[in-house]
């Protein structure tokens, strides 16, 4: 038998194909995409509103440097376990260090297979010591008046424990309106739209 010659029947240019949406972060626009004229600065706040308190301290590039390692050493120093701490309850709850001195003590000894020892080499650079993550000294603040001790490019508040719900109120009110940072605060900023 003759084969036959079957063609399929002429159809239309397919479309491409929808483009897939890419999971990740989104490309950041390039400086001829950005919105408003590229030399200009953010301006100061009006005349009549209170500055903004800034999220990170104003510190110096070693500073800055500094803090970074200070967290990388956070990352590796070990936890000074005390010595029969998983032995007894009362020793071992509230974590606090007690140096071994017994004259057959394996820790005190440095066996290895015992918690390490606290030790001058595991502590932080002395410029960022006392520093919070953001960068700032804590000061604790009682009244409206220690606000006013305060650097607030360098020093944020803690507001003190003992201070009630009202005077923190106060308190907040008075540190925003200053530009200084609360580290503890109960009143959360308002996200910008």
């Amino acid at each position: 038998m003759p084969e036959e010659a079957t063609e399929a029947p002429p159809t239309a240019p397919s479309a491409p194909p929808p483009e897939k949406k890419r999971a990740g972060r989104r490309r950041a626009p390039a400086p001829s995409e950005a919105k408003g004229p590229p030399d200009e600065k953010p301006s100061a706040p009006p005349p009549g509103e209170a500055p903004r308190a800034p999220k990170h301290a104003d510190l110096s590039d070693a500073n800055r440097v500094l803090l970074r390692t200070r967290t990388t050493l956070d990352g590796r120093r070990p936890i000074f376990g005390r010595q029969a701490a998983n032995r007894y309850f009362r020793i071992g709850r509230d974590g606090t260090w007690r140096r071994p001195r017994g004259l057959q003590s394996k820790q005190r000894r440095h066996y290895g297979y015992r918690a390490k020892v606290v030790r001058v080499g595991y502590r932080s650079p002395a410029a960022v010591r006392g520093l919070v993550p953001s960068g700032f000294r804590p000061v604790v603040v009682r009244t409206p008046a220690d606000l006013d001790r305060i650097d607030a490019r360098t020093q944020a508040a803690i507001i003190a424990r003992t201070v009630g719900t009202r005077r923190r109120l106060t308190l907040e009110e008075v540190a925003r309106k200053l530009g200084i940072h609360v580290l503890n605060p109960i009143v959360k900023a308002e996200r910008e739209a």
